[in-house]
């Protein structure tokens, strides 16, 4: 199934410590019920939690590629 996204964000060009607050500057631009694509070198558990713990019920996340050399996320704004 094609998905359409709003964004497609790469980080894996991105320091670590830049990753989350990009992600998060992208995603907050996001109008309700859009969606992006992440990508990434290592399995954003991590950012789920912050996720989680930041914006509940507002995001649901699912795994398009889960490793083990690049993960792919569908992130979608509620």
């Amino acid at each position: 199934m094609d998905m359409e996204y709003a964004a497609i964000l790469d980080v894996r060009r991105f320091a670590p410590a830049d990753k989350h607050r990009t992600i998060f500057a992208v995603w907050e631009a996001l109008p309700a019920g859009a969606r992006m694509l992440l990508i990434n070198d290592h399995d954003p558990k991590p950012l789920y939690y912050q996720f989680a713990a930041e914006q509940p019920d507002r995001f649901d996340w699912r795994y398009v590629e889960n490793g083990p050399g690049l993960w792919r996320v569908d992130l979608g704004k509620v």
